[in-house]
């Protein structure tokens, strides 16, 4: 495989940041862009089925209008005339949002989420929502309401779980980025999987509001909004579209975007989570990526966190315990409507007795006491490189997987990425390599509360020092 070279009848093959300098630079028509976005969706949706809902007529007419400012001289928004997909878990205005459930109601939003209007308000064309599973609980993209979604890179894998249906769309060419959110990896997994870039924030650096469910106490501790797109320059710019304090996100915070050194930064390499083993290719892949930082002139080093041993454990509670008996009222007498397949682990919670007051103190401070301890680690490491998880993409339903040391489950390959949801850190996914099957492998950055800038920064440092990466064959 090798990566694709822009021509004039492909500019959905930009990046994003490419296709916002053209525009910017009055070299490329929105309205171009956008048929070409559109022409690819008709071609390849059909297989992977990313889509939820596609706004091809809105598409088009805001396409027109972001052309015609143009032409009159307007000022350009930083995202004027780029398309862009809404995972469905965001509102948009007269549009349901269904998070992959039949058991939600199809109303349509009284208004847009926090990320469907800062992209409006940038002059994004929003081509669409894209799919996810029900209610978010699930590591591939599979429902009742359209069923399932299909990676690019092979059909009979998925593209992760749960923002899936953004993952695929953005490496198939369809979308040029996208809004996903991630309350266990589920921005990065899709990203890891599918050779794309995203960003989980720190809780409260992009705003969550207009999410389905809502990202608050205490589901907002683990959950938040992020962007993705195909490369770590292309994030930093939806990160700059999308960051900004909001009243209407509890865990919001006014922190301004900002520049950062990275002269002297020390990164921490950890190459599986604690003693729990990973795929070959992802302990490859965060090798190379630790050349090629040393090779940047970074001081790295192993790094091995003491006291998260049960972070993974307590992320659960909090995910999947904690909610559950919320979900158990919701499905009750709608058994037959819900997609059960793929939360086997959720749904066998609902016969546990409900988590007392005292439970939820007690983890609470038991998180907080974790978290102190890996900050106080992060003061000699301010960035550790990791995996995003412990394997490639997988086949749709597969849930145990063989490493050179023993299989492991879907708990224990999530677990490089479920753990800093907890712990309200965030984390930054680029791709690295390449698995002797031919799938994408991604590589995590970790770092302090609000050191995204730091993160993406590095991240693109990394990419440029990488080369052009391959797109899935065929696209």
């Amino acid at each position: 495989m090798v990566a694709r070279l822009y021509t004039k009848t492909m500019p959905n093959h930009l990046t994003l940041t490419e296709m916002a300098a053209q525009i910017q630079a009055r070299k490329l028509s929105p309205v171009e862009l956008v048929e070409a976005h559109l022409r690819q969706i008709e071609k390849h949706n059909p297989q992977l089925n990313a889509f939820v809902i596609l706004l091809a007529d809105e598409a088009r007419a805001s396409a027109k209008n972001a052309e015609q400012s143009m032409m009159r001289g307007e000022p350009l928004g930083l995202l004027h005339g780029i398309p862009l997909t809404v995972k469905d878990s965001f509102d948009m205005q007269g549009l349901p949002t269904r998070c992959g459930s039949k058991l939600l109601p199809d109303t349509p939003a009284a208004s847009d989420s926090w990320a469907a209007r800062r992209f409006r308000e940038a002059g994004a064309v929003i081509l669409g929502k894209t799919n996810c599973p029900e209610f978010l609980m699930n590591y591939e993209t599979d429902n009742n309401v359209i069923g399932r979604t299909n990676s690019p890179w092979d059909l009979e894998r998925t593209p992760g779980g749960s923002s899936g249906g953004e993952s695929a769309a953005i490496s198939a060419f369809c979308s040029a980025g996208g809004i996903g959110s991630d309350g266990g990896g589920s921005v990065r997994v899709p990203a890891h999987f599918t050779g794309i870039a995203g960003l989980k924030p720190t809780p409260g650096r992009v705003s969550a509001a207009g999410h389905v469910p809502a990202i608050a106490h205490p589901g907002g501790l683990l959950g938040v909004a992020g962007p993705m797109a195909r490369t770590a320059r292309d994030v930093r710019t939806l990160f700059d579209a999308l960051a900004g304090y909001d009243i209407a996100d509890p865990f919001c915070v006014p922190v301004p975007i900002r520049e950062v050194a990275l002269d002297g930064l020390r990164i921490g390499v950890m190459e599986q989570f604690c003693d729990v083993p990973v795929q070959p290719a992802i302990r490859y892949a965060v090798r190379h990526a630790a050349e090629i930082l040393r090779g940047l002139h970074f001081d790295v080093e192993a790094f091995r966190p003491l006291g998260i041993e049960r972070a993974p454990n307590l992320w659960w509670f909090f995910f999947g315990h904690l909610p559950v008996q919320k979900l158990k009222a919701l499905v009750a007498g709608h058994e037959g409507e819900a997609h059960f397949t793929g939360t086997e682990f959720l749904y066998s919670m609902m016969d546990k007795p409900e988590p007392t007051g005292q439970d939820v103190v007690d983890a609470l401070g038991e998180r907080d006491r974790m978290r102190y301890v890996f900050l106080k680690q992060l003061e000699q490491h301010p960035v550790i490189l990791l995996p995003a998880c412990g394997v490639t993409a997988f086949h749709h339903r597969e849930r145990r997987w063989e490493t050179d040391v023993k299989s492991i489950g879907l708990f224990e390959a999530m677990m490089p990425s479920t753990v800093f949801n907890l712990l309200g850190l965030p984390g930054m996914v680029i791709p690295f390599g390449m698995s002797p099957d031919g799938l994408p492998v991604g590589v995590q950055l970790v770092g302090a509360p609000y050191s995204e800038e730091l993160l993406l920064d590095l991240a693109v440092k990394m990419e440029d020092a990488r080369g052009p990466f391959p797109a899935p064959r065929g696209y």
